[in-house]
């Protein structure tokens, strides 16, 4: 008779599973709940404490950790390895199906103490599967139940499973233990020096394929940590065509900007600098009437995003457009029904996800390592930070200053955004100075005639010299949101005063390299 050894903490589909082994002959070896659940059934299930002769002791810490189970798993169908296992009367084990302590979601609980924490790191559960993997020659082993179905129906088909199937299983079961141990290690070792964890693992497993990378010739894919998707990564495509390399960062930079502002917003997105950005305080569809006026041409194959539910009026408008991506938490049914005529067209809900929380920390991939630093948070300095010219900003200024700064935080650097108190009005991006910056916003802003008088400026990092200042001021900004720190700072304010420019310091710089 075939051996199953059985032991999970996720009891999804193990009935069917063990019931469908014991038809085709298995004796079927548990512990605990799991032979409590299977018995419950009218599985039949032998407990391992009659296998290995040994109870179960130490509060269940110690139960399948003894030569007769292991031995079993580990024992090659050599004639050597058979007689060991006659003279020591164990038999083989063909089959193990154990998923481990829910340690990731034990800690994911609001308050959960260090004791909780410790007990629930598996030690016997990763032994085994890893014993198993490592003899995948002849064993099969399943940590995943989206697995079940398959391996019974080639246990069925065949009388046992192949060798290429073992060896997917025993990937899975070694990216399965590495995720586990990453997920221990990380937790224990969160707090290191200057902030940054003292240990940190980044990974996961191929969870689709990508048509292509940033470039046709580049090959791409997703990966996904074991706790699964979060963010961008989590959100529900509800049509259009498979998402590229390309969209899932531009919906990454629309997703973050739209998230600086609390009431409705919109922002849009091409090559991962902002077209525009606008905001309402009722109006989801004026906020984005404001975001697409900012740049209509650049907005040409965007992706937007919205902080609220679109709606079938709404959907009807975008649909005037040419645009890559939608992105927002929901969408009602009769807006689905609306963009569904252009099938082409990705239309992404990220329900709550939209809101959660963002990673504490951020990395970049450079030649033999990761940079990590803590994310960047909201930008919201603006109305605390200092005056530092003659003349303090008016209220209106104040409110476009916010705006400018929140989205200024977005733009490839430099970056300089004239906007007004509820929307974008010019942004320049990427350049290698300031002063082309500010330039090419304005004259963006000319070819599109967009009156920039009266605007204020956001600038992600000081001037470093009065020209910059000079050219945002000839485009018609009366105000200006700058981090300060330059040595000729003195120089920028006598500028600014000259011109009769309010200028205030927040003393944060929101540099996006």
């Amino acid at each position: 008779m075939k051996r199953a050894i059985v032991s999970v903490s996720d009891k999804t589909g193990v009935v069917d599973f063990c019931r469908g082994l014991v038809d085709l002959g298995f004796q079927v070896v548990s512990t605990g709940g799991t032979a409590k659940a299977l018995r419950e059934a009218g599985v039949p299930a032998t407990d391992v404490s009659q296998v290995t002769g040994f109870p179960e002791c130490l509060e269940g810490r110690v139960k399948t950790l003894h030569p007769a189970v292991m031995a079993g798993m580990l024992a090659k169908g050599t004639p050597s390895h058979r007689k060991t296992l006659e003279d020591l009367h164990i038999d083989y084990v063909d089959l193990v199906a154990v998923n481990l302590y829910p340690f990731q979601a034990t800690i994911a609980r609001p308050g959960v103490t260090e004791e909780e924490a410790v007990e629930n790191i598996d030690i016997g559960g990763p032994t085994m599967i890893r014993a198993a993997a490592k003899n995948h020659e002849r064993v099969t082993v399943v940590v995943d139940p989206a697995d079940y179905a398959p391996v019974l129906e080639e246990l069925k088909a065949n009388g046992d499973t192949s060798l290429a199937t073992r060896k997917r299983l025993m990937v899975k079961v070694f990216a399965h233990t590495g995720a586990y141990d990453t997920a221990v290690a990380s937790h224990f070792g969160a707090h290191g020096e200057a902030g940054l964890p003292g240990v940190l693992f980044l990974g996961g497993t191929k969870a689709q394929d990508l048509r292509y990378g940033e470039n046709p010739h580049q090959k791409a894919a997703v990966y996904l940590p074991a706790g699964g998707a979060s963010g961008i990564l989590g959100a529900m495509q509800r049509q259009g065509k498979a998402l590229s390399y390309n969209n899932l960062v531009d919906m990454e930079a629309a997703w973050q900007l739209v998230r600086e502002f609390d009431g409705p917003a919109v922002a849009i997105i091409k090559h991962t600098n902002p077209s525009g950005a606008g905001t309402d305080a009722t109006s989801l569809a004026a906020a984005y009437e404001k975001a697409l006026a900012t740049d209509p041409v650049s907005a040409f194959g965007g992706i937007v995003a919205l902080n609220a539910e679109v709606d079938e009026a709404l959907a009807k408008r975008m649909c005037e457009h040419f645009y890559e991506v939608v992105l927002a938490p929901k969408m009602t049914p009769e807006a689905l029904a609306v963009f569904a005529a252009k099938k082409n067209l990705r239309i992404m809900e990220l329900g709550d996800t939209f809101f959660e929380p963002f990673a504490p920390f951020v990395a970049k991939h450079v030649s033999g390592g990761l940079l990590v630093q803590e994310s960047d948070p909201r930008a919201d300095e603006v109305r605390n930070g200092r005056v530092v010219t003659q003349r303090a900003p008016t209220e209106e200024e104040w409110a476009a200053l916010d705006m400018a700064w929140r989205v200024s935080k977005h733009v490839k650097s430099n970056a300089i955004v004239f906007a007004r108190a509820d929307r974008t009005s010019a942004v320049g991006a990427g350049q290698m100075s300031r002063v082309d910056s500010a330039r090419l916003a304005a004259v963006k802003a000319e070819d599109r005639k967009v009156d920039l008088k009266g605007t204020s400026v956001g600038s992600d990092a000081f001037f470093p010299f009065p020209d910059g200042l000079e050219e945002v001021a000839k485009a018609g900004a009366t105000a200006v949101a700058q981090p300060g720190g330059s040595v000729r700072d003195a120089d920028v304010i006598a500028a600014a005063d000259r011109l009769g420019i309010a200028m205030v310091f927040t003393g944060r710089r929101h540099f996006r390299h």
